[in-house]
Order: structure tokens, then C-alpha cells, then sequence
């Protein structure tokens, strides 16, 4: 890590606070670890990567695909601050309940700072948009997802703004996707990762 906003809050956001009781002594290692029903909480090198690539900023929307434990949508929380939002999706409804509570821990959800819904999130973000009370149609600054796809599906590309970024796993690669035009992204393949698999209801 190297931008000290995100260094910040990976100190702030505890990721003892996202494992299951059973891992806790295994909290801060620098590995994957099971969270239930196939899914697994990230290696902490890899979150970092992939958040620095991500370059989230206070105020910023950001779409959180796949947040599973929560890690994510809170650390981005942390760092968009309470002007920005984050909108976490999560497919595994057991799942989508752990993640709840955990980032709850820190009033994220309480403080308007996230919102967390269970849904399929290669659909994209299923509703109206609200920041503060207020409706925003406005698109996404920054998109993420931390399960793999084997393309990047086409709702994430229409929810980003023009100069928006995603930042996401492609079969075996992290992929750098950056919005140019309403239809040309700039993509950057950084390969020799591995994901769980994205799951959709298609």
C-alpha cells in the first residue's frame, strides 16, 4: 500500500472483525480464509492491490459486488467518508447477513455511510440510488468486485460514470477496467490471481 488514506483505514477496519470466531488467531494472516457456504474473505495483500488500483476518494459512490464478510464495503466506507457511500451487493443471503453485522460494528450502515443488500450482483445495483435521503442518478465513481467472472458483465460497464473505474477478477487475472466513453474502456490485465466463482441467478 502506498496512499495513505487507504493505508488509514486498513488500520482502522479490523479484520478480526470480519473472520469467523473459529479463525480469529488466524485474523492477520496473509491468506484467504473460509467464511462459509465456498466463499472465502481475501488475502489482505490481494484487497490492498486491488483497492489501490480501485483509488477510491472521500465522497466517492462505490458499487461493492461480492461484499461476503463486509471487509470491502467497510474499508471503503472508511476511506469515501461521510460524504461519499457505498453499495454493497452480496448473492448468499446467509452471507449477506454476516456481512451486515460486521460492518455494522463500525455504524457504517447506521451513519448512511453503506448499504448492503442481498441480490445477484451481476445485475448491477437494483435500485434507486439515494445518498443522504436524497435520490441520485448519477452513475458510480468506482465499481468492486472480488469474485470471478469469466467477462465483466455489462450492467457494471452502464452503472460506472465516464472516467469511473472497476477494478475486478477475470478468470485468473485482476483487471483495471477505466471508462473513457460511454462505450471504450482502457482495460489492464494484472494475471496470477484466484477468486471464488461469481455467482449469478442466470
Amino acid at each position: 500500500m502506498k496512499t495513505p488514506r487507504i493505508i488509514d483505514a486498513f488500520n482502522k477496519i479490523d479484520r478480526a472483525d470480519f473472520v469467523l470466531e473459529e479463525y480469529i488467531n488466524e485474523a492477520y494472516v496473509d491468506a484467504p480464509l473460509p467464511i462459509g457456504y465456498g466463499q472465502t474473505i481475501s488475502q489482505p495483500l490481494t484487497v490492498a492491490f486491488m483497492i489501490e488500483l480501485l483509488q477510491p476518494e472521500p465522497g466517492d459512490k462505490i458499487l461493492d459486488i461480492g461484499f461476503g464478510s463486509g471487509w470491502t464495503t467497510a474499508l471503503l466506507a472508511e476511506i469515501v467518508g461521510a460524504r461519499g457511500k457505498i453499495f454493497g451487493i452480496e448473492r448468499i443471503a446467509e452471507l449477506c447477513e454476516f456481512g451486515k453485522n460486521n460492518a455494522n460494528k463500525y455504524d457504517f450502515i447506521k451513519k448512511g455511510v453503506a448499504e448492503m443488500i442481498c441480490a445477484d450482483g451481476t445485475k448491477g445495483w437494483p435500485r434507486i440510488i439515494t445518498v443522504r435521503g436524497k435520490e441520485d442518478k448519477a452513475p458510480f465513481d468506482k465499481i468492486l468486485a472480488s469474485a470471478s467472472a469469466k467477462e465483466l458483465p455489462k450492467p457494471w460497464k452502464k452503472q460506472l460514470k465516464i472516467g469511473g473505474r472497476i477494478v475486478a477478477p477475470v478468470e485468473w487475472s485482476v483487471w483495471l477496467f477505466i471508462k473513457e466513453e460511454e462505450d471504450k474502456f482502457e482495460e489492464i490485465e494484472y494475471p496470477g490471481f484466484s477468486f471464488v466463482p461469481l455467482i449469478s441467478e442466470l
